[in-house]
């Protein structure tokens, strides 16, 4: 069975409340930023690629000790393939994004729209991880 692996991050975003951005792909799904690894690319190189190409976001840190790995299957022409995605937790204080062609419409959320938002339960998931470490390490105040 074929195996695809992708990167990718939750970002938010704090001015007078947390925002978590979601970007809307053409197939109509509301996701987490995330694409695919280049060759000898490690997993924050390409986290940091993909934001960038997906949303023009330069400015972003890592905060440590988030790292989420989710597995699905789909299928793509008559292949089901076997897809895995590690997912990091960045902060961005920029809020001005420039999407790229694979995406129709981005959005910065409070955390109880963007859970209600994002489409996938998977990805859904990987949101409320986050949100909960950001809590417990007192990085975000508010729900």
């Amino acid at each position: 069975m074929p195996r695809e692996k992708s990167c990718g991050a939750v970002v938010f975003r704090r001015d007078r409340t947390t925002r978590y951005l979601l970007l809307k792909y053409g197939a109509g799904h509301w996701d987490l930023v995330k694409g695919h690894g280049k060759r000898h690319e490690r997993e924050e190189e390409t986290v940091l690629r993909e934001l960038r190409e997906e949303t023009g976001i330069a400015e972003a840190r890592f905060i440590p000790g988030f790292r989420k790995e989710i597995s699905y299957f789909y299928k793509r022409r008559a292949a089901t393939i076997h897809k895995t995605v590690v997912y990091y937790l960045i902060e961005t204080p920029r809020e001005e994004v420039v999407l790229s062609d694979e995406h129709v419409a981005y959005l910065w959320l409070p955390f109880p729209e963007a859970v209600k938002t994002v489409t996938f339960r998977n990805s859904r998931d990987v949101l409320e991880e986050a949100h909960r470490l950001l809590k417990e390490r007192h990085i975000i105040a508010d729900s």
